[in-house]
């Protein structure tokens, strides 16, 4: 069954790969010249191509790993194929460098789902193929694989560091998440959130030995959500943290982690910041919004798996089991929509990306339309947090703390900062039934047919410029 599987999977990934091609061409032949940041990453390209490693563009903000890998591809396939010319690190092949990363993230996704769903091992091999799939093709994700960004190798480096994670080859993983953390500064959150599932199991174990002689004693995900509850917690973590023996078994497994950590914050010092070039568009700010908008994105783009009528009655019974909780939550949220919601001046200004219409239509339609999606809000969050409810409240409180640094000081509503948060969030779903993977993978089909439909075909130009221009995520 295991080998007829991995047929069919290959299979999967050639058919996969032959449609992202046409795709591919048809975008490149629309679009030859470089668009939007490709018009700083491109030429930054070319420029390492020549070997001008010592030339950078103070516009583009984040590390050289793009650029390196870019090279690191293009020259062997350049001087095995005798290419000279205008070919060689032109826009289309500098744009083919995503399509690969395609195929390695179908590929680890597919990993990644095989070794998170253990226990649904015997179960059809259809689903996890489908499921692998259908996130690869992921709407916001997949967009970004046809042109020169960096989100195709960034996913690509995160999904790797996280996979070794759970195979326990730890100094590998650190090696993989200096690559991520090299396309994308902010990926050593994700570096934090594999140390902090490590550390997350450690407490697991502790709590289970503690309690194991207690029947009456539930697990750390079983502990009620109450004051009681959240203190024992608490002082188990307090107590964790301060036991020599604990904090050893801790540092032996996550040492590699540290390491990567540290060298991160000694870049900040020398760099004096995380961002490298223009920082006056990268401030960051306390944009607690920020949060409340990835939990309506997830909920959009999970619905087929992650929302069903028997969930939507156990949120209306948590409602009437525990109101003063909600109505806590909803004035909490309240309170940072008012007090912390920030505009970032590109939001504002750049037509040429959906958030500008989203923002536009939906957020400026009247002043109080920032609080009236505050139920919204609660809703889609119960929603985000009851996907979790199998796993452990340690792990879960990892994943959170790392959301909330990967989404708050962002200033800029930009869907593409929401790709690895979302893919780790439906990763750790449940695996869902067949016929859900199937809605789930032709909504997110459809999504990308609209997507790229609108960005060859509704073309504009602003009164200022004759350049053309085009929609996109």
């Amino acid at each position: 069954m295991e080998k007829f599987e991995g047929y069919i999977f290959t299979a999967l990934c050639s058919t996969n790969f032959l449609i992202s091609c046409l795709l591919f061409s048809k975008t490149t032949r629309e679009q030859r010249e470089p668009y939007m940041d490709e018009i700083f990453h491109v030429p930054q390209a070319q420029k390492y191509c020549d070997g001008k490693f010592n030339e950078w563009d103070p516009m583009i903000t984040t590390l050289p790993g793009l650029y390196l890998v870019t090279v690191g591809v293009i020259k062997p396939v350049v001087w095995l194929a005798d290419l000279t010319g205008d070919v060689v690190c032109s826009t289309a092949m500098l744009r083919f460098i995503n399509l690969l990363f395609n195929c390695g993230n179908l590929y680890l996704l597919y990993l990644l789902i095989c070794k998170l769903h253990l226990r649904e091992k015997t179960q059809t091999a259809s689903r996890r193929i489908l499921s692998a799939l259908s996130l690869s093709t992921f709407p916001v994700l997949y967009f970004f694989n046809f042109l020169y960004y960096t989100d195709a190798g960034s996913t690509f480096f995160v999904l790797f560091t996280y996979l070794m994670t759970l195979y326990g080859c730890h100094k590998a993983s650190a090696l993989l998440a200096v690559c991520s953390v090299f396309f994308r500064q902010t990926n050593v959150i994700w570096v934090v959130f594999c140390a902090g599932t490590l550390v997350a199991g450690k407490m697991d174990e502790a709590w289970r030995v503690e309690h194991t002689k207690k029947k009456e004693e539930k697990s750390p995900s079983q502990v009620p959500l109450s004051v009681r509850g959240v203190k024992k917690v608490i002082l188990f973590m307090l107590e964790f943290l301060t036991t020599p023996s604990h904090v050893k078994s801790v540092l032996l497994v996550t040492w590699p982690y540290a390491v990567v950590g540290v060298g991160f914050l000694a870049f900040v010092v020398l760099n004096d910041g995380i961002v490298v070039g223009d920082r006056t568009s990268h401030e960051a700010c306390l944009n607690f919004p920020q949060l409340f908008y990835f939990f309506l994105f997830a909920l959009f783009f999970s619905l087929p798996t992650s929302l069903c009528y028997y969930r939507v009655l156990r949120f209306l019974q948590a409602l009437k089991k525990q109101p003063l909780f909600f109505l806590f939550l909803t004035g909490l949220f309240l309170l940072l929509v008012w007090k912390f919601t920030f505009v970032h001046k590109y939001l504002l200004a750049d037509n040429r990306h959906f958030p500008f219409y989203v923002w536009k239509r939906l957020f400026q339609r009247h002043e109080l339309s920032r609080f009236l999606l505050v139920p919204a809000y609660v809703f889609a969050g119960w929603n985000f947090m009851d996907s979790f409810k199998s796993r452990s409240l340690f792990w879960t409180l990892a994943f959170l703390l790392c959301l909330l640094a990967s989404t708050v000081p962002q200033k800029l509503l930009e869907f593409r900062y929401f790709i690895i948060p979302y893919m780790m969030y439906r990763l750790h779903m449940p695996l869902p039934s067949l016929a859900r993977l199937l809605v789930e993978f032709l909504l997110y089909s459809a999504v990308n047919a609209a997507t790229l439909y609108i960005f060859i075909s509704k073309t504009f130009q602003w009164p200022d410029s004759t350049a053309t221009q085009r929609f996109m995520w």
